[in-house]
């Protein structure tokens, strides 16, 4: 969407977006026009919506049902039957480091998880387990970017940013699927 700004033209990213219930809460999916740029979840529809204002403060937000649809149902059918896969263009918005870390837990295998330090290995950063760790707690789009599949070194579920309780509920299902 482009406007008229005293200084010339200026873009303003349009961001569609639409909630409903899982297994595990409300879900909200966020669809710009590359693709799927955030899966929130939570208790509250609202907290949701102020969580996604936050994260893309100069976007045009869009509640819009119809045109989320497809995703929205996408991202629920996964978390009531993982086995199918959650396939989704995604946007994905970070740092360089961050989107490295973020396709590589693209990779991480249904029904197995993995430990901070041998994802920090595995991008060739050793040294920066905490960095790893950070770009999981910053992922904007849980589930289709599986940070729920890193555990501590002692096998500990750690922290998830959804909430360690639906951590352990998608490695459950995860690994029945």
């Amino acid at each position: 969407m482009m406007f008229k700004t005293a200084s010339g033209l200026a873009t303003v990213d349009t961001i569609f977006y639409a909630s409903g219930e899982s297994p595990i809460g409300q879900v909200l999916v966020a669809l710009s026009a590359s693709g799927v740029c955030a899966i929130l979840i939570g208790a509250d529809k609202d907290e949701l919506v102020a969580d996604l204002a936050v994260r893309f403060p100069k976007a045009n937000l869009v509640a819009n049902e119809h045109i989320v649809h497809d995703d929205l149902a996408r991202v629920i059918r996964f978390v009531d039957k993982p086995g199918e896969g959650l396939d989704l263009p995604l946007d994905l918005r970070g740092t360089a480091f961050q989107r490295r870390v973020w396709e590589t837990l693209r990779k991480i295998p249904i029904g197995t998880t993995t430990i901070y330090t041998e994802l920090a290995r595995s991008i060739g950063a050793p040294n920066s387990v905490r960095a790893v760790a950070a770009a999981c707690a910053s992922n904007p789009i849980a589930l289709a970017v599986p940070c729920h599949r890193v555990v501590g070194s002692n096998g500990d579920l750690a922290g998830y940013r959804w909430g360690v309780e639906r951590k352990r509920e998608l490695i459950k299902k995860e690994a029945m699927a």
